[in-house]
């Protein structure tokens, strides 16, 4: 067991585990974000994520494997960002739209039910695999 550890075997969990916490911090930006919307000279605010992992993952000529077994910790990372802070939907300054916001956080609760779906049957291979 202790030379399952060793190996590259968690690498695509550990990516998973990544983007899901991107997802939980995107969906408290979200949240925020509609918290503030009657905030005057408040703007959005979201994160970088999957950008970020897609730029790591373009190197050429090699694996997918190896791109996955090459990421680090910083390529991991997700970054908050404020989102148009120059533009402003009313006159107090404050660029959230409700309406919009609420798509997003539909859009990020069926993408983190993905990624904790495909984080669960990655452990459930691993767990075949070990019969």
């Amino acid at each position: 067991m202790s030379s399952l550890l060793n190996t590259n075997v968690y690498d695509y969990i550990n990516v998973l585990d990544k983007a899901a916490d991107a997802s939980w911090i995107r969906n408290e930006c979200i949240s925020n974000n509609l918290a503030n919307v009657d905030t005057p000279g408040y703007k959005r605010q979201d994160i970088e994520f999957e950008a970020q992992l897609k730029r790591a993952l373009n190197s050429r000529y090699t694996t997918m494997d190896d791109k996955v077994e090459a990421l680090t910790n910083m390529d991991l990372r997700p970054k908050t960002y404020r989102d148009y802070p120059g533009y402003s939907y009313r006159m107090d300054g404050n660029n959230v739209d409700p309406d919009v916001e609420n798509v997003y956080l539909a859009e990020n609760q069926i993408r983190y039910n993905g990624l904790m779906t495909s984080i669960n049957q990655e452990f459930a291979n691993l767990q075949s695999v070990m019969k």
